[in-house]
């Protein structure tokens, strides 16, 4: 696919979007596993399936409802995403970054998301949360390869903030307010979507990985790159490969983000109500 092909299928999803609500919010969250309950607690607006958004990706992972919600969360008009895509589905990270670049096209400014991780900073529990400071992306396909979009930001873009300061001491206000712990850390990319090596994480723990994912790294690549406001939030699901000695499962994983879903939930609903 060309720049302009890309770029147009961009413009031809943000107008299908517009199309179907009334009013465009500025902020668009993006739920991760375990996350997925928020939705009840909030009355949509607006649902639109991402099957019927042109060139939209579909999501194919257990836990990863494919649903973009317009709706009021703690009184702000806000995007809710209910699935997002992977590079390990086998998505480029052109493709997984899509929405990313839509949201910009509509006008957000700030992107939260949240996502399942491994602890690798073995001061975290399974079940607590971590924001994220910064990212270890070496192993992630840079979604800004190729032409660059200059509609967007440009060609070598800084990384020195990508996530947000402003919006992570918010966040940490709120967990103090509710007495919520929640940790401060540095999220390594994996591209899975087998899980990483005892090996790996040494690794990574020495370069200064604190939890690692497979998600959440190219997605705040192509919102910076687009001037928006970033803020992640990871849920610590497990232990990573060769901290507890035991072997790794998705199961675990689901089960520990379902653990910390009132905590997540709460925490969101307060942050939200500063904005």
């Amino acid at each position: 696919m060309t720049d302009s092909e890309y770029y147009s299928d961009i413009l031809a999803a943000a107008k299908y979007i517009r199309s179907q609500i009334a009013d465009v919010p500025d902020v668009c969250l993006v739920l991760g596993s375990g996350l997925g309950p928020l939705t009840e607690r909030v009355t949509p607006i607006s649902t639109i399936p991402y099957e019927s958004i042109p060139h939209f990706p579909k999501t194919t992972v257990a836990g990863h409802e494919g649903m973009l919600l317009v709706a009021e969360l703690s009184g702000r008009l806000t995007f809710i995403m209910k699935g997002r895509f992977h590079y390990y589905e086998g998505y480029s990270t052109s493709q997984a970054t899509f929405y990313v670049r839509v949201m910009a096209q509509l006008g957000v400014k700030t992107l939260v998301m949240t996502n399942a991780a491994g602890g690798i900073n073995d001061q975290m529990k399974p079940s607590e949360l971590m924001v994220i400071t910064d990212h270890i992306g070496l192993f992630c396909d840079s979604p800004l390869r190729g032409p660059n979009l200059d509609q967007f930001g440009p060609r070598f873009p800084d990384q020195t903030l990508v996530y947000d300061v402003s919006l992570r001491e918010k966040l940490l206000e709120s967990a103090k307010e509710l007495n919520i712990p929640l940790h401060q850390g540095v999220y390594a990319y994996t591209r899975g979507p087998q899980y990483e090596t005892p090996a790996e994480i040494r690794a990574l723990k020495t370069l200064g990985g604190d939890a690692v994912g497979m998600s959440t790294v190219a997605e705040a690549i192509a919102a910076s790159h687009s001037g928006m406001k970033v803020l992640a939030v990871s849920c610590i699901t497990n232990y990573a490969a060769g901290i507890s000695g035991q072997p790794l499962s998705h199961e675990e994983v689901m089960q520990n983000a379902n653990a910390s879903s009132k905590n997540s939930i709460a925490l969101m609903e307060r942050f939200f109500s500063k904005l």
